[in-house]
């Protein structure tokens, strides 16, 4: 009976460290997660920012790339890449880009995550029945 003394102490031991361990896991995953949604929405916010920018008689200054750069960091990621190409036809386009932020992980480290978005932009909604500009 003596030998089996130390035994329960022991499983108490292993099951302590196996709930640590999930737990961590489970925060990690808690923290991914949000990361990765507000990756998305920094995603979301650039590219219908760099959309209207991609049309130079509707007035914009700047760069598509550079506005969506802009909204990117203003959400906490970074632009990774932009397909905002300047049109000055009254043509739709779409632009897409992608961001990343990084995150910092309990048990891993930091890691990136990475978000991307699309927004269409139609000039030719800004005028009226009549070509006119919409006020």
């Amino acid at each position: 009976m003596k030998r089996e003394a130390g035994s329960v102490a022991v499983l108490l031991l292993a099951v302590a460290g196996l709930v640590i361990v999930l737990t961590l896991g489970v925060a990690d995953a808690g923290i991914a997660l949000s990361a990765r949604l507000q990756a998305a929405a920094a995603a979301d916010a650039a590219a219908l920012a760099a959309a209207p920018v991609t049309f130079l008689p509707f007035g914009a200054t700047g760069s598509p790339t550079a506005e969506a750069r802009r909204l990117a960091h203003a959400n906490g990621a970074v632009l990774t890449r932009c397909s905002c190409p300047v049109d000055r036809t009254w043509r739709t386009r779409v632009v897409t880009v992608e961001v990343g932020r990084s995150v910092a992980l309990l048990g891993v480290g930091t890691i990136t995550v990475r978000a991307s978005s699309r927004a269409e932009f139609a000039p030719k909604n800004l005028l009226n029945e009549d070509g006119s500009a919409r006020r």
